[in-house]
């Protein structure tokens, strides 16, 4: 029952944004009998240290990484939305993505999110996976799963917007490619964004195409 449990900490019923929050980790913690981490690290978003009521974040680092930082956000007024999508690895292979890091975490995460109270209407903190875009393999042997961001995974830019959000705020080292494609249409609609690692000054981003990228047909 241990999915179950977190999931609903996660995903408490009446509060706003959760049902953004993607179930395949949860299940999973039971499937393969997870665990809590056992090096936990009680990250500190320097960058962002007051809630902003027209803001939404992106976590976009290492997994583990991700939800350690999103409990700091959480602590100063941000719902945890976990978006993690990938698919598990057989027992004893090797995988391009590291799920059981994710599903862990996720443990840990919930043990100290059950603690801090939440509006219901909190701003989200979307967390993902920077590893999901790897997909160089060393061998064919390796599971390849990693997984994309698509725009139905997320609020619409309408969505966003109706509930008093302008502005988006990604953590990580840059945007990565599949929220780039989200975000362009959201910058077309008057969203802003802004790049920080969690620990540097956040600057502002204005999203272009690069020319490869302009003659890529769209994906759905």
């Amino acid at each position: 029952m241990i999915g179950k449990e977190v999931y609903k900490i996660y995903a408490p019923m009446g509060a706003k944004w959760v049902e953004w929050v993607r179930p395949v980790p949860f299940v999973a913690m039971d499937t393969y009998n997870r665990v809590a981490t056992s090096n936990w690290v009680d990250r500190k978003a320097i960058a962002l240290q007051k809630y902003q009521k027209d803001t939404a974040i992106f976590i976009d680092l290492l997994a583990k990484e991700s939800i350690e930082m999103s409990i700091d956000l959480a602590s100063i007024g941000y719902r945890p939305i976990p978006l993690f999508n990938g698919t598990d690895e057989q027992e004893n292979s090797q995988a391009t993505t590291p799920t059981y890091l994710v599903e862990s975490a996720l443990i840990n995460g919930s043990e100290k999110l059950k603690n801090i109270k939440l509006e219901e209407d909190a701003n989200p903190a979307f967390l993902l996976d920077s590893s999901r875009v790897n997909r160089y393999r060393e061998k064919e042997s390796i599971f390849d799963n990693s997984w994309d961001l698509y725009k139905q995974d997320i609020p619409s830019s309408e969505y966003f917007k109706q509930n008093g959000i302008t502005k988006i705020i990604v953590i990580g080292e840059e945007i990565n490619s599949d929220l780039k494609k989200i975000f362009l249409e959201f910058q077309k609609n008057g969203i802003e964004f802004f790049l920080t690692d969690g620990y540097s000054s956040i600057k502002k981003v204005i999203l272009k195409k690069t020319l490869k990228e302009q003659f890529m047909k769209e994906e759905l």
